[in-house]
């Protein structure tokens, strides 16, 4: 299929559109650009470049955000929950229950104190792990939960830590994706021990590069993360820890402080996107080839990712059929955890994780950033359309 300009319609106007981005990071960052450069200047005067105002300002915006008491800068959303697994104790031979279908860092930390990743299979409608599945995993070894609050929509909570309590387990929120998110009216990073966020250049609150966050209620486990990510050192070159260089860059800080303050209206676009996605997917008939996400009415979801599933095994020719129609879109995750080659020898521990495989088999994310236009999303779904009747999409889900 070749790129064509279709002629589309919204609202009173229309308007020759011939792409849709994935992602436009420009879009989002130019009109701060000015605010972020008078700070950026600010802190090449002053040399203060670790640590300092900027960082604490956005450690007190992010706790607000977060409806917590606490919130620690650290370099990236990998090292909060490096630093989150330290800080509550996870050592050699402990286990982690985890969801596979999520990014690797989620398992990564685990491995690297020593401990072994448990993976969970996953609800196929939220793409959170299935809480269900939770207890036949415990083991004497198991030490903590790890809930994924996966593209944007926070796992449900309320029986994790339910079910976390009866057994001793500590409970780490990987908001990565879900910062601003929240569940029964509680905000993501406030729902377990330790909540970690990223502020990767893609997520909902983007930096000009790597950093992260971690958030808590709880003193002592704050004090520690402070601790930990600072070589375990206190005072300077006294080390009763030993800890990590995981530092928030000023410079980070400041850009992230321009955009903290629109961090509200981000999420209110990208679910005004979301919306729409859904709408112009029904009227162009496509709800019985194949599933839109969805928002539980019990969680604010603030859409890091628009994913649907294509079901019948035709996911990477849309795929690349929309590549060719300039429609950007991205696999998030085609190979799950259990199957990466590095995770190999924790094979015979894998329970049967049949909605993980399904999901990595049929998920595509659709553009959905907050500076994406209506037309470039009807773009996309008329592509999508003309696309799926080429391709003969069974008309319902197998089973």
């Amino acid at each position: 299929m070749t790129t064509q300009n279709l002629r589309v319609e919204h609202g009173t106007e229309t308007s020759d559109v011939s792409s849709a981005p994935l992602l436009d990071v420009g879009r989002g960052n130019r009109p701060l650009k000015d605010e972020i450069m008078e700070a950026v200047s600010d802190i090449i005067d002053s040399g203060w470049f670790i640590g300092g105002p900027h960082v604490k300002l956005l450690e007190e915006t992010v706790a607000e955000v977060s409806q917590t008491e606490f919130a620690i800068g650290c370099a990236s959303g990998s090292d909060a929950l490096l630093l989150a697994l330290m800080a509550i104790g996870i050592e050699p031979g402990d286990e982690v229950i985890c969801p596979s279908f999520t990014f690797f860092a989620t398992a990564s930390a685990i491995h690297r104190l020593g401990g072994t990743p448990v993976f969970i299979d996953i609800e196929p409608d939220t793409f959170n792990l299935d809480v269900s599945k939770i207890e036949s995993l415990i083991t004497s070894r198991t030490k903590a939960i790890i809930p994924v609050h996966l593209f944007g929509q926070c796992a449900d909570m309320d029986p994790i830590n339910s079910i976390a309590e009866a057994h001793g387990l500590k409970v780490v929120e990987d908001c990565a994706q879900a910062i601003g998110a929240t569940y029964a009216g509680r905000s993501a990073g406030s729902l377990g021990s330790v909540g970690c966020f990223s502020f990767y250049p893609t997520k909902n609150l983007g930096g000009f590069g790597d950093g992260g966050m971690l958030t808590t209620n709880d003193p002592e486990i704050a004090d520690k993360l402070r601790l930990l990510a600072n070589h375990g050192m206190r005072p300077r070159y006294y080390h009763s820890e030993v800890g990590i260089n995981s530092r928030l860059d000023a410079i980070q800080a400041a850009a992230l402080n321009a955009k903290m303050k629109h961090i509200g209206d981000y999420s209110s676009k990208r679910a005004v996107n979301a919306a729409r996605y859904e709408q112009l997917m029904v009227d162009a008939g496509l709800a019985d080839q194949l599933l839109i996400p969805q928002a539980n009415t019990d969680c604010g979801h603030v859409w890091n990712q628009f994913t649907i599933r294509i079901p019948g095994g035709n996911r990477d020719q849309v795929r690349q059929q929309l590549a060719e129609m300039n429609v950007g879109s991205e696999v998030y995750y085609p190979v799950p955890l259990h199957q990466q080659e590095c995770f190999a020898s924790l094979k015979e521990n894998n329970v049967d994780l049949v909605e993980t495989d399904r999901a990595a088999e049929e998920v595509l994310s659709l553009p959905i950033f907050p500076e994406l236009t209506a037309a470039e999303q009807a773009y996309a779904v008329n592509c999508l359309a003309k696309i799926l009747d080429v391709v003969e999409m069974p008309l319902k889900r197998a089973g």
